[in-house]
């Protein structure tokens, strides 16, 4: 049995590091009230998120500031003067701002070696009075700091970092697992690390609730796990989890419980020896091949979504045309998109079966066999004729769809289409990995795809 205790002292942030990161937290807030005090703008800034609540790995310290506003204030009036106030707050502080959209406008900056988000929001008291998806933020941050007893901090550090390490922290969409606020709540719920892990272990199944103030809205929901936010009963926290990383949280948890060891909190340095990699696959018997294509400059969140649809499509795509897949994947490393789709075999036979109607509805049979003959017969009831087949390779088939006049049975991203369009690749596997300079971040994925029961962690 590991040390939990000395486990987190390695992981939780040093004294200083604390300090100091809440000191420049403090000078940032300072210098918005200041202005804002100037201008006679109401508002106020206010530090939140996993800083403020306690709860921050070591080494990973983002900086969230809001900047809160009156329900009084137009949405447009928060806008402009949020944006100035984190304007103005990172130029003084000698930094450079960029403005970013996700479902609300903030801005970000690196200040003292932190990247700091300034995010206007309106200052609400209860889940009720929500305007836009930031403003439960403030609200998340005073519950946890209210209910999560300080040593309870230490089992949230726990959890957080076994679910980085087996590959299922994150809420966003490349990730699909679970946000950090989630695990916050799953530990006020447990108590412990150690009694969260047998609950998953034993008792989660797909439409497990949890509710920790009674909103008695559980039921309304149809995610995978369903955690109901204690200060908004009409949300989900666990709305972004996948089943996928559900099921990983739940054996990697059997696990732990059958066999505890500190490697499921410390990630082995991963390196993946190209020769054996080829010798893996090619073990398999199976036909691989690689899709690659540029990136669009996009949000990552606007881009793993478009990037799954395209994928999936394809795979829709090969098996309506009679390939078996035996799986397939997608990522994306320094501006360029990676498809893998593994097959059973590359090609198929010239001619397939078409199935047509039942002999009992004779004028459909009549137009069957008119349109088919000699190539047709009845099997049990049905008509059935052999037709060519208009693409009998995988790869023939592929570069059927990825140009102008395949395009449209794709469904993609409409970021993705020009860029498919324009400059893709497809290769087997074999010749993809003679390439000369294969980023590590792309052998490392191949890998974890042989290699599905290892810790996958976040290597993106």
């Amino acid at each position: 049995m590991p040390d939990l205790k000395l486990i987190l002292e390695k992981i939780e942030p040093s004294p200083e590091e604390k300090e100091r990161v809440h000191k420049l937290a403090s000078e940032l807030i300072r210098i918005i009230n200041q202005e804002a005090h100037n201008q006679d703008i109401p508002a106020k800034a206010i530090l939140v998120g996993s800083v403020a609540k306690g709860t921050r790995l070591a080494g990973k310290a983002d900086v969230d500031i809001f900047i809160t506003f009156p329900l009084s204030c137009s949405e447009d009036y928060l806008k402009v003067k949020g944006l100035e106030l984190g304007h103005h707050c990172i130029e003084k502080m000698g930094s450079a701002y960029e403005e970013r959209y996700a479902s609300h406008p903030y801005v970000t900056g690196f200040i003292d070696g932190y990247l700091v988000d300034f995010v206007p929001c309106y200052k609400i008291s209860s889940g009720s009075e929500l305007k836009s998806a930031v403003d439960r933020t403030v609200l998340h941050t005073k519950y946890i700091k209210a209910h999560l007893k300080p040593v309870q901090r230490g089992e949230v550090l726990l959890l957080k970092r076994f679910m980085q390490v087996v590959g299922c922290y994150g809420s966003e969409f490349k990730v699909g697992g679970f946000p950090g606020y989630l695990a916050e709540l799953l530990i006020l719920n447990y108590g412990t690390f150690i009694r969260v892990l047998e609950a998953a272990a034993r008792e989660w199944m797909p439409g497990y609730q949890v509710d920790l103030e009674g909103h008695g809205t559980a039921g309304f929901f149809q995610d995978p796990l369903v955690v109901v936010d204690p200060v908004d009963g009409k949300r989900n926290v666990a709305a972004a989890l996948t089943m996928q990383k559900m099921a990983d949280f739940v054996v990697a948890a059997s696990h732990y419980l059958k066999n505890p060891s500190q490697d499921f909190f410390f990630k082995k340095k991963e390196e993946v020896d190209l020769d054996q990699l080829k010798k893996d696959f090619l073990s398999r018997g199976t036909v691989v091949l690689i899709l690659t294509f540029p990136s669009p400059t996009i949000p990552e969140d606007a881009l793993y979504p478009q990037i799954t649809k395209t994928e999936q499509s394809l795979v829709n795509i090969l098996k309506r045309a009679g390939f078996r897949l035996w799986g397939s994947d997608s990522a994306c490393y320094q501006a360029q998109v990676f498809m893998i789709l593994e097959l059973e075999v590359h090609t198929l036979p010239h001619l397939k079966r078409h199935y047509g109607p039942q002999v009992w509805n004779r004028v459909h049979s009549e137009s069957f066999q008119k349109k088919y003959q000699p190539h047709c017969w009845v099997e049990d009831d049905t008509w059935v004729a052999l037709i060519p087949r208009e693409h009998n390779t995988a790869q023939s088939l592929l570069k059927h769809v990825i140009s102008p006049e395949g395009i449209c049975h794709l469904r993609t991203g409409r970021h993705l289409k020009d860029q498919l369009l324009e400059n893709y690749q497809l290769k087997p596997l074999t010749d993809f990995l003679e390439e000369k300079n294969l980023n590590p971040q792309v052998l490392i994925w191949l890998h974890h795809y042989l290699h599905r029961n290892e810790f996958s962690g976040d290597i993106y």
